[in-house]
C-alpha cells in the first residue's frame, strides 16, 4: 500500500467498517441493517484494488472490531470480511453472478462451521443445543404451570423433531450461508450500483434453472436411502439425510422458478403471482415434483413450442 491513493481509501473503508462493526453490536434495529451492509466496505475495496491489499485491509478490519468491539466483535469481523473480500474478488475478475452467489455461501459455510467448532472447543458452548434445551425446558415449564402433562404424542413429536434437527445441523449452516449470500448480494449490489460500479446481474427468477445432473443425484441418493436404509444416528444416515433435504430444497426452487416462468408466458400480474408464491409454501412437495419433471422433460422448451 505504498500508494497514497490506495491507502487513503483503505483507511477510508477500514473506518468505514469498524463504525458499521460498532454499530451491528451495539446498536439496536439500526445494527441489523448496519450488519447487512458491513461487507461492502470490504466489496468496494477488493473489487478495485489488487488481493495483497485487501488482505491487508482485511487484517486492519480484524485488529481495529477486537480493539474496538473486544472479542466478540472478532468472529463476526472475519466472517464478514472474508466474504466481503470474495464478492469483491469475484466482481473485479467479472464472475457471474451465480457463480459469485455460489462463491460466497462456500465462504460463510466455512466460516460458519469453523466458528461452531470453535465455540464449542475452547468456549464449551454449543448455540444449537443450548437452544434446542432452552426450547424443551420452556415447553415443559408452560405445562407445569398449567398444572398438567404434556401428550405423550406432543412429547415424542417434540423429541422427533429434536432428533431431526441435530441430523440436519449441516443442511441448517448450509441455509444460514445461503440466505446470508443472497442478502449480502441484494443489499449491497444496489449501493455500489449508485456509486458507479459495475457488478453483475442475475438472470430472472423464471430463467433459473438446475443442471440435468441435479436430478440424477437427488435419485441416486433416494435409491441409495431406500437400498441401505441406515440406522438413525450413524454416519451414512446423517449424510444420505443432508444431501436429500439439499436436493429436495433444490427441486423446490425448480419448481418454483417453472411457476414464474409459466406466469410470465401466460402474462400473469405480479401480485397473482405474489399470492400464488404465498400459497405455494405449504405445498412444498407439489412443487418440488413440478420441479422433478420440469428439469427431468424441458416442460418450458415443450410450453415454448406450444406458444
Amino acid at each position: 500500500m505504498r500508494n497514497p491513493r490506495v491507502l487513503t481509501e483503505g483507511a477510508l473503508m477500514l473506518a468505514i467498517f469498524t463504525v458499521l462493526m460498532l454499530l451491528s453490536l451495539y446498536v439496536p434495529l439500526i445494527g441489523t441493517l448496519a450488519f447487512f451492509v458491513l461487507p461492502l466496505p470490504l466489496i468496494l475495496f477488493s473489487s478495485k484494488y489488487s488481493l495483497w491489499n485487501s488482505f491487508v485491509v482485511l487484517i486492519g478490519s480484524l485488529g481495529l472490531s477486537f480493539l474496538f468491539g473486544g472479542l466478540l466483535a472478532l468472529p463476526v469481523a472475519f466472517m464478514v470480511a472474508t466474504t466481503g473480500l470474495v464478492i469483491g474478488w469475484c466482481v473485479k475478475a467479472r464472475v457471474d453472478k451465480m457463480r459469485l452467489f455460489m462463491a460466497a455461501s462456500l465462504t460463510l459455510v466455512i466460516n460458519i462451521v469453523i466458528g461452531y467448532v470453535v465455540s464449542i472447543l475452547f468456549l464449551g458452548v454449543n448455540v444449537i443445543e443450548d437452544s434446542l434445551k432452552e426450547s424443551k425446558a420452556a415447553y415443559y415449564s408452560f405445562f407445569e404451570k398449567l398444572g398438567q402433562q404434556p401428550d405423550k404424542r406432543l412429547v415424542e413429536s417434540l423429541e422427533s423433531s429434536v432428533d431431526l434437527i441435530h441430523t440436519l445441523i449441516p443442511t441448517l449452516f448450509v441455509g444460514i450461508a445461503v440466505v446470508l449470500a443472497l442478502l449480502f448480494i441484494l443489499i449491497n449490489f444496489p449501493i455500489m450500483k449508485r456509486l458507479g460500479r459495475d457488478v453483475p446481474v442475475f438472470k430472472p427468477f423464471r430463467e433459473w434453472k438446475l443442471p440435468k445432473s441435479i436430478l440424477w443425484y437427488y435419485l441416486i441418493t433416494l435409491v441409495l436411502s431406500m437400498i441401505l436404509q441406515p440406522e438413525k444416528g450413524t454416519y451414512v444416515y446423517t449424510a444420505l439425510i443432508n444431501i436429500l433435504y439439499v436436493l429436495q430444497t433444490l427441486m423446490a426452487v425448480q419448481g418454483l422458478s417453472f411457476i414464474y416462468f409459466f406466469a410470465h408466458l401466460k402474462g400473469w400480474s405480479k401480485g397473482f403471482l405474489v399470492l400464488i408464491t404465498i400459497i405455494s409454501i405449504p405445498l412444498l412437495y407439489l412443487v418440488r415434483i413440478l420441479g422433478i419433471i420440469d428439469l427431468g422433460f424441458d416442460l418450458r422448451q415443450r410450453l415454448q413450442r406450444k406458444s
